[in-house]
């Protein structure tokens, strides 16, 4: 690691990069703490610490503490992640957007265009509706969060909002392009790091009071370890189906046949099932927040809280169904059959057409089984353990997802620009590969 580190500031290129992704960050890191006009952040926050277990918790949390401030970037990167999602959805759907997907970089710059018009309209939508929430909360002795409300106030928090997100899409793309890793991605890694000093000075003061006995705390740190060594594990693990090319006879040149191999990740998915079962199961509770006079809403979101039976269920059902939904869209057996068909390719044993997506089909079936069962590991198991010891542990369940895979995805990319270049990398077998 030492060795790699030092490598690094050979490469005036990689220095660069990375000093660039580090200011944007920094610029991001800014923001968050700039309020949007007419907010009382005092008030804001205190009303939001109320609010654990909710959508807004979660949402607080990929924001990086932007909305409990309610600053200027208080609606973070997801609206750009959920017009991106929406238009994955959409190819399945729509012929004109699913040929586009086809169509290379031209297509892709479509749709990245697309993207961005459906982040505008998502950030103005959610920025009326959070912007009209607000003014309806109080403090804990009743003071308003919004100093001066009504119209005046919706339009231009609604505004601040949106232009925030889209600055923030700038920075993501600008990270891509001219930094290291995804910069989406390492957005989302930052606000959810920038946390990480709290929870940490926050434990070792409930273990200094015997609050959380040392024991405790010592179960939580292997827990930890032992979380994220399995989630490297399984994200860098494949299941590869091997490929073979027959002789090419090209002119008076006959070219010998190739033998390479077809990657299956255990988990194509990603960390998109918990956010979306997340989101759903904790919809209740957060619009109870909004009207709590109705009765039979607040009980039924009592029971959908994080640690309840109930809430355990359901979102173990949840990861699991969309964990097998959002692979279908994401990987399409018929058409990966379909291009090793037009390449000349073959499954060895196995039929080129029918057969072949059959049994891609069916291989990928069993792998997404065993991811869905190692996400609602990771997202039910620190979880139940950490609410036995009451302790304000850092690393959730898709917390820790994002941060391990982001992490693991910028180090491949800090690796093929070292290996590039000849130097050693952070590891020598190279076993460190980029998420797809």
């Amino acid at each position: 690691m030492a060795t790699a580190l030092e490598n690094i500031g050979k490469i005036p290129e990689l220095q660069r990069r990375l000093l660039f992704t580090l200011f944007m960050l920094f610029m991001y890191r800014i923001g968050i703490h700039i309020p949007t006009p007419g907010i009382d952040s005092t008030v804001m926050a205190e009303w939001f610490d109320q609010q654990r277990g909710t959508l807004l918790g979660m949402f607080d949390m990929f924001s990086g503490g932007g909305l409990r401030r309610l600053s200027i970037f208080a609606l973070g990167i997801m609206p750009y992640i959920s017009a991106s999602i929406i238009l994955q959805l959409l190819g399945m759907v729509m012929p004109s957007i699913e040929q586009l997907q086809k169509e290379g970089e031209a297509g892709r710059h479509k749709i990245s265009q697309y993207t961005r018009y459906g982040t505008v309209l998502l950030c103005l939508v959610q920025g009326y509706f959070i912007s009209y929430g607000v003014e309806q909360m109080t403090g804990p002795g009743g003071e308003p969060v919004v100093l001066f409300p009504g119209i005046g106030f919706r339009l231009i928090a609604t505004l601040t909002m949106t232009t925030g997100t889209v600055f923030l899409m700038w920075i993501g793309e600008q990270i891509t392009e001219r930094g290291i890793g995804n910069g989406i991605s390492l957005i989302i890694f930052a606000g959810i790091v920038a946390r990480m000093p709290v929870a940490i000075y926050n434990t070792m003061r409930l273990t200094r009071t015997g609050e959380m006995p040392l024991f405790d705390l010592l179960v939580l740190v292997a827990l930890m370890i032992a979380v994220v060594a399995g989630i490297v594990y399984v994200e860098t693990a494949q299941r590869r189906i091997p490929i073979q090319y027959p002789k090419q006879i090209r002119g008076r040149k006959v070219y010998s046949g190739q033998s390479t191999h077809l990657p299956l990740k255990i988990n194509t998915s990603g960390v998109i099932p918990p956010i979306f079962a997340s989101s759903i199961i904790v919809f209740p509770a957060t619009i109870t927040q909004f009207f709590p006079q109705v009765g039979w809403m607040t009980s039924a979101a009592k029971y959908l809280r994080p640690g309840t039976l109930v809430y355990g269920s359901i979102y173990v059902l949840a990861i699991i169904f969309f964990t097998y939904f959002y692979t279908a869209v994401v990987f399409n057996p018929a058409d990966v059959s379909d291009n090793l068909k037009k390449y000349g390719g073959y499954i060895p044993g196995i039929r080129p057409g029918k057969a072949t997506a059959e049994y891609l089909d069916r291989v990928l079936s069993r792998l997404t089984f065993v991811g869905a069962i190692y996400l609602c590991v990771v997202c039910i198991l620190p979880q139940i353990l950490i609410t036995k010891a009451n302790a304000p542990f850092y690393f959730g369940g898709t917390s820790l997802l994002i941060v391990v895979g982001v992490a693991l995805d910028t180090m491949s990319q800090i690796e093929s620009h070292l290996i590039t270049r000849q130097y050693e990398g952070f590891l020598k077998s190279g076993r460190v590969r980029p998420r797809r």
